[in-house]
């Protein structure tokens, strides 16, 4: 079991599945929401209240729960595997209302197909780590307009993985923890 580290659901204990999933420590997560919430005040702009968040390869959903949790009117999870499905959807019905979250049984690599009721304000993207769709799939959420002017997009793989950034893009902010390296992408 992981905690949810801040917010209205502080502390709330979110199920794990057994295998196939790498779920982001609460360090990672109390910097990523850090970062997130830093660059909102810096720029003047209300990271959470009437903002979505998208939340792809989903696994246990602690980034996208973590973002209902301090505040955020909505998350989107996109997840493929059915037993990571079962505990995901357990997972988001103890901390969210049924109306601030949509599951998705879809394949993060492939086209989004859903529409977002409100402003995107972050994208989090952490794929198991043999996997490199960075390149494809950041292009298609641009393409089709997912990544909007304000949104960040939060991408989380291994420190050795090569990432080649996608014309539109810039990076905001890099760091590595260890074996994992993220990175901040915001649209130019």
């Amino acid at each position: 079991m992981i905690n949810i580290i801040g917010g209205k659901y502080k502390r709330a204990k979110l199920k794990v599945p057994i295998q196939n999933v790498r779920p982001t420590s609460a360090n990672k997560r109390e910097a990523i929401f850090s970062i997130l919430e830093s660059y909102a005040l810096k720029n003047s702009y209300n990271l959470y209240e009437d903002k979505c968040f998208i939340d792809l390869f989903a696994g246990s959903g602690s980034l996208g729960l973590e973002a209902i949790s301090r505040g955020s009117a909505f998350s989107y999870f996109f997840e493929i595997d059915n037993e990571v499905l079962n505990t995901l959807t357990v997972n988001c019905k103890k901390i969210c209302k049924e109306n601030q979250f949509r599951i998705y049984q879809q394949d993060s690599t492939q086209a989004i197909d859903a529409n977002f009721d409100y402003p995107i304000s972050g994208i989090f993207i952490d794929p198991p780590y043999k996997l490199n769709p960075f390149n494809n799939l950041l292009k298609k959420l641009l393409d089709n307009n997912i990544i909007q002017k304000n949104t960040i997009t939060i991408v989380e793989t291994n420190n050795k993985t090569s990432f080649e950034l996608v014309n539109g893009l810039s990076i905001l902010n890099e760091r590595v923890y260890g074996k994992t390296k993220i990175l901040f992408l915001k649209k130019n």
